[in-house]
């Protein structure tokens, strides 16, 4: 069996101010660590992320390594966001990919290094010592910013290989840090959108999606035709500004038939669920003791949540909620919560 290093940690640094500032705080606690960049497009290749992540590596005299990963990342993340609007979906792209590209990518650079620990820029704070008996990812003291619901797919085992060492801190701390460590990029600003697709989603979708987004119908739940939409692919469940028709009312993405090229407008009541379907589910704890809790279902990292309980049908798993609420879209991923703890979640269908 190979023994792993436990004061030695492999840090996916982005070039950022959270990353870098991690690696700082990494250093000051006796860490020794392999920087590692992520190259997940061909923008970042020549970017000035890549460069300041060298600077950093350079300045704390740290081994750093770039991976090239642009091939991987489209046939992983892109291909699965277009594939997930091309069904009528909402897609979720950084979970997937914080998931199968960067905790993954980390751990196999930390195998090979012999490091036992990972750690990421992310804000996140991962309790090691309760009740459940296994480490789970707990709100940071940020919660604006906390990334729980994003990592919420990591699994116990991988968890307790993982520093966060922001997790401590607030975004205006980090700052502060980073500032009085002499890092040039504590004034950069947070990074916003899909990191694919700088240009918006919608522009994006049109360029990957060329020839095949066409215009078709919106409809009422009768059958009644209101107007014309640009293409399907471009709208998501739940959406009422953008629809591009001006109509005699307020209307809401309802549903969306992609077999059809049609989309069903409604009222916002009209969006209501009691009860959504979970796939790809993960429990990070026995699923007959989670069946047991009253739990808080989050669809979205913003999202304050809506409580409820886990229901086991037909092999399938589903989540019922106590009151119906309107913020569920397919395709988006509900993350669990029991007080503070993440304990798992699946992505929405119904």
């Amino acid at each position: 069996m190979i023994m792993l290093n436990r004061k030695k940690v492999v840090l996916g640094l982005s070039g950022g101010v959270d990353s870098s500032t991690t690696a700082f705080l990494l250093k000051e606690k006796g860490y020794e660590i392999v920087g590692v960049t992520l190259v997940c497009s061909e923008n970042q290749r020549a970017s000035k992320d890549l460069e300041d992540a060298k600077l950093i590596a350079n300045k704390l005299g740290i081994k750093h390594i770039v991976l090239d990963i642009v091939d991987e990342f489209n046939e992983k993340i892109v291909d699965y966001f277009v594939k997930e609007y091309s069904i009528g979906n909402t897609p979720s792209p950084c979970v997937i990919c914080d998931e199968i590209i960067k905790i993954k990518k980390l751990l196999e650079v930390a195998d090979e290094e012999k490091a036992y620990y990972i750690s990421t820029g992310h804000y996140c704070k991962i309790n090691r010592d309760n009740d459940f008996g296994v480490p789970l990812l707990e709100k940071a003291k940020d919660e604006r910013k906390d990334q729980g619901y994003m990592l919420y797919r990591i699994e116990p085992q991988k968890l307790d290989r993982i520093l966060f060492p922001l997790e401590i801190f607030e975004k205006k701390e980090v700052r502060e840090k980073a500032e009085k460590f002499g890092l040039e990029v504590y004034k950069k600003p947070d990074s916003q959108g899909i990191c694919f697709a700088k240009e918006g989603y919608i522009e994006f979708l049109k360029n990957k999606l060329n020839g095949k987004i066409k215009k078709g119908n919106y409809i009422d739940k009768n059958g009644k035709i209101l107007g014309q939409h640009q293409g399907y692919q471009l709208y998501t469940i739940g959406q009422r500004r953008g629809l591009g028709v001006i109509f005699s009312k307020i209307y809401f993405i309802i549903d969306i038939f992609p077999e059809r090229n049609e989309i069903l407008l409604g009222d916002y009541v009209d969006l209501n669920k009691k009860i959504i379907e979970l796939e790809e589910f993960k429990s990070h704890i026995p699923i007959n003791k989670l069946k047991e809790l009253r739990l808080l279902g989050k669809a979205r990292f913003s999202s304050q949540g809506f409580f409820g309980r886990i229901v086991e049908k037909e092999n399938r798993i589903y989540f019922e909620f106590e009151e119906e609420n309107p913020h569920n879209a397919r395709g988006q991923h509900l993350v669990l919560y029991y007080e503070n703890f993440v304990l798992g979640g699946g992505k929405i269908n119904f």
